[in-house]
């Protein structure tokens, strides 16, 4: 989770003259990247970790984490009092929404710009960096540049190519953070 920060982070920073964004806005956002996947707590582990392909019923299950952990926030927020924080929304849309795609093949099937939030979208391609340069159960650690094609693949259609043209700028500082 702390890598996940630590892209955030770089891609924000990388994309903070484009669209704007306060140095506030990219803080939060790097406080709460590591709470992306926190709907996983419901998740067995015989699924998170499955060498192999998950079946439909698994991937539907799987699936469920984003509106678990939308719901898990939610109650936390509200039974500590908490729903006046800085950027709440901010945190909301990470956890619902970083598995949105480009093109409307994300697990809600909002598409585009307009309708995905750019911290959703910075999630997510921190999140795909991740896995690929990560070891998996079902799937060795990529390479940079390996990592780095797929990305700029799925940015034709899927991933944020603003966020990908960050992270093809940034091997040295994403090699610093993988090994930190």
């Amino acid at each position: 989770v702390k890598r996940i920060s630590g892209y955030a982070r770089l891609i924000a920073r990388g994309l903070q003259k484009k669209f704007k964004l306060s140095d506030d806005f990219i803080e939060y956002l790097s406080l709460f990247a590591p709470l992306h996947d926190i709907g996983k707590v419901a998740i067995s582990d015989d699924i998170l970790h499955k060498p192999g392909p998950l079946t439909d019923a698994e991937f539907d299950l799987m699936r469920s984490h984003i509106t678990v952990g939308r719901d898990i926030v939610d109650q936390a927020l509200s039974e500590f009092a908490l729903e006046q924080i800085s950027h709440v929304d901010v945190l909301r849309n990470i956890v619902l929404l970083h598995h949105e795609k480009i093109n409307g093949s994300g697990y809600l099937g909002l598409k585009g710009e307009e309708d995905i939030p750019l911290e959703a979208r910075i999630i997510a391609v921190a999140d795909v960096l991740d896995a690929l340069l990560s070891e998996r159960s079902y799937k060795p650690a990529w390479d940079f540049n390996r990592a780095l094609q797929e990305l700029q693949r799925m940015a034709v259609d899927q991933l944020d190519s603003a966020c990908v043209d960050v992270v093809s700028q940034s091997e040295d500082e994403i090699e610093r953070i993988l090994h930190s």
